[in-house]
Order: C-alpha cells, then structure tokens, then sequence
C-alpha cells in the first residue's frame, strides 16, 4: 500500500495511492483516509485524480531522527570512518516539506548540501524494541533528503543548526508500506545529472538496528521518521537548482533551491 498527504480543493487529507503512480502517474487516483494511517484504513469514499490534487509531506512527524555516516564510502568522503555505533542527531518536524516544495537557502550558509536518504516511518507507540521485532513497529519507507548547511556545520562544531531549518527536510512523494528495504537502489539527479549512486545493502548500521539503537534511547510515536543515512556524492545545491531523490520501488522526491526570504 501506499499512503500520502494531499491537498485536495478542501483541505488536507491522509489518502491511499492507487494504480501505478511511478509509471503512469495519470491513470493514478487517491482514496480519502478518514482518520488516520495508522492500523487499517477506513475510508470516506472521496476520491481524486493523482494529478489533480498537490502532494505534501506523507507524514507530520513529533520528531526526526537522522543517523550520521551510516554508508561506509560517505563516512570516507567526509573525512572518517563509519562509527562502530550509530551517531543520532535530531532535525525539527518544521524542517519537514513536501515534494515540489522549495528548499529554502538561509542567509546564514554559503555552502548548502542534499543528502538523499532512505526514511523509515513509526507505526505504534514503542520503546527498548529489540532489532528481531523491528518491522512490527514499522509503517514504511519513504523517501528523505537530508539537507545541509555544511558550513554551518562546520563552525558550530555540532548539527542542530546546519540541519533543523525550515525546508530542510524533505519527505515523499508517499509511504510505501509493503516493502523489503533491504537492497533497493538509491540516487540523487541534481539538475538532471546523478550525483549520488547507491544501494541501502550498503547500510553499516541496518534498519532493524537503528530501531533498536534509537529506541533504546527515545520513545518513539506514530509518524516519526528515522533518516537512514546518505551515500557518498553529497555536494551543494545553489539557487534555482533542481534536486531529485530516487528510490527504487518507492519514487522520486524532487525539490527546487529558492533563496529564503
């Protein structure tokens, strides 16, 4: 199944994509969720075209979890070698936006960054889960792209800052529940040309261990996303530029760089 965020001419609303949206997104509709995502979906019998109605972010998250240098050649390029654990840092759920929408370049950084990502969205209220019973709190996957103000990141010595702000995270174009993630194909296309050229079998730290690790520390709710971690290739994004995140099986995320008014 694959779950979404529309605004249809009303509203908002949490949907199920229906048809093929990947390859023939015009034949695609989207059936209105009448509550939530969460658990089996009920529905209100309201339904759109795909093209007719704007995609937003799938989820509204309490929190962002990201993990830092979990693809070994990425760790290379950034000067180091992959953690034996994983690192945890945290993005605000008012960095998240969805597909089509702007990522906003801050005055503050010179040196802004994409880093596609695979993100893996919470199903159910949990804690101390252990990596054995990690796909039974898991809704899906969608994909991420962690942006970056890598100067920032730099001078402050830590990422709050040069992560968490507004735009700089992301999500879509949907949730794709029933999915291996385990060998999928992941690439970044900054303006039409890839950047970034990987497979998520590459991950040093796997998804069932990031569940674990991060739930040993934080309780996590429904809709939190985990960030997986970006391949090697990261490099900056300048205004006007177009940034496109492809995960085999789930879809395509594209953004545009617009300066931050």
């Amino acid at each position: 199944m694959r779950l979404g965020r529309v605004a249809p001419p009303d509203g908002v609303a949490f949907v199920s994509v229906d048809g093929d949206p990947i390859t023939d997104p015009s034949a695609a509709t989207v059936r209105e969720i009448a509550e939530h995502p969460f658990g089996e979906p009920t529905y209100t019998g309201r339904s759109w075209n795909l093209p007719n109605v704007r995609l937003l972010a799938p989820i509204l998250s309490s929190k962002v979890v990201c993990i830092g240098k979990n693809y070994a050649a990425h760790a290379a390029e950034m000067g180091g070698a992959p953690p034996e654990e994983p690192v945890i840092f945290m993005k605000p759920s008012t960095a998240i936006t969805g597909p089509g929408s702007p990522i906003l370049l801050p005055p503050a950084s010179a040196e802004v960054h994409y880093e596609g990502e695979l993100a893996v969205v919470i199903g159910r209220p949990c804690r101390d889960v252990p990596a054995a019973r990690a796909k039974d709190v898991i809704l899906g996957y969608t994909v991420a792209n962690d942006v970056t103000a890598r100067d920032l990141q730099r001078r402050d010595g830590q990422w709050t800052r040069a992560k968490g702000f507004d735009s700089f995270c992301p999500l879509g174009p949907w949730i794709v529940t029933d999915l291996d993630p385990s060998d999928l194909r992941i690439h970044t296309e900054l303006d039409g040309a890839i950047v970034q050229d990987s497979r998520t079998s590459l991950l040093v730290h796997s998804i069932p261990e990031l569940v674990e690790w991060v739930s040993r520390v934080m309780t996590l709710l429904p809709g939190d996303v985990i960030l997986t971690g970006t391949p090697e290739g990261v490099g900056p994004i300048r205004e006007g530029q177009s940034v496109s995140v492809t995960i085999e099986r789930i879809g395509t995320l594209t953004n545009t760089a617009q300066a931050r008014p």
